[in-house]
């Protein structure tokens, strides 16, 4: 049986989200759909895997503003991996790196060498983390 897994992220403002993402992560969006300003779902590719995202409601949360109102939330930012982020694999870190980096992804870490390979963490502007590796 053959089997894919589509990460599904929530954000507060999808049709930022989407134009961001692309800018910052080189993703190339598939499909849009929005009605009364609002993101009711989106595609987006990476590479050879893709995201969903969406605006589920005017009260959702992201993130970045979940911690800032929740102190357990906020210590999730100590932890130096990445906990219920995206995992990406690019073929070129480092210009992957300085593209986010020059778009205003927020980095958790420089460039390193790891076990899998060559990455950096980073967030996007709405606080979901992200992990960049190069094999």
């Amino acid at each position: 049986m053959n089997q894919t897994v589509v990460p599904m992220l929530a954000y507060e403002d999808g049709t930022g989200a989407m134009d961001w993402l692309a800018r910052a992560f080189g993703f190339r969006e598939i499909e849009r759909h929005e009605s009364g300003g609002r993101l009711n779902h989106g595609e987006m590719q990476a590479g050879d895997g893709m995201i969903m995202l969406a605006t589920p409601s005017p009260h959702y949360q992201s993130p970045k503003h979940h911690r800032e109102e929740c102190e357990p939330a906020r210590k999730w930012q100590e932890v130096p991996y990445i906990v219920d982020g995206v995992l990406v694999y690019v073929d070129d870190v480092k210009a992957h790196y300085e593209r986010a980096r020059s778009a205003g992804a927020t980095i958790l870490s420089e460039l390193e060498e790891g076990e899998e390979g060559k990455r950096y963490r980073a967030e996007d502007f709405e606080g979901h983390r992200w992990m960049f590796i190069q094999k």
